[in-house]
């Protein structure tokens, strides 16, 4: 038997980590269809409830890791670098076209994964089509204004 190297070790945490956070999006219910639709329809806070929460969570656990001065795994700091906005039509469309897609699938691109594991065989339609957006976004960014 082939023994396990660092790369496929790591590998294997992030399959084990990525299922256990599938499961957990599943059990919140944050990747129903219905819960999602409350959303869009603003009839339900539990969503919006968890995105706020993960932003709060997010920003605390950054300003905690730079207070203490840790590092990546590469001795870099750890920091979030100033993005510059730019043109902002850009970001509009962007935007519209996530929450077009969002809303008519009823799933944001995220936790597809989750959903297909969950059982719910439609979303792979919707996982092929992202993949696929992806891959002519990569093929036409060199064309696009930036």
């Amino acid at each position: 038997m082939e023994p396990v190297t660092p790369a496929r070790d790591n590998l294997l945490w992030y399959v084990v980590l990525g299922c256990l956070f599938g499961i957990v999006l599943v059990k919140s219910e944050v990747v129903s269809w219905f819960r999602i639709h409350q959303m869009f329809l603003f009839q339900e806070f539990h969503m919006y409830g968890v995105l706020g929460s993960a932003v709060t969570v997010a920003a605390l656990s950054l300003a905690v890791l730079k207070r203490i001065g840790a590092s990546a795994m590469t001795g870099e700091p750890i920091c979030v670098p100033p993005r510059e906005m730019g043109r902002g039509y850009r970001y509009g469309i962007g935007g519209a076209l996530f929450g077009v897609g969002w809303a008519l699938t009823g799933a944001c691109p995220g936790p597809l994964f989750a959903l297909i594991g969950a059982g719910s065989s439609v979303f792979v339609v919707v996982a092929v089509s992202a993949i696929a957006g992806t891959w002519t976004y990569g093929l036409v960014r060199p064309s696009l204004p930036h």
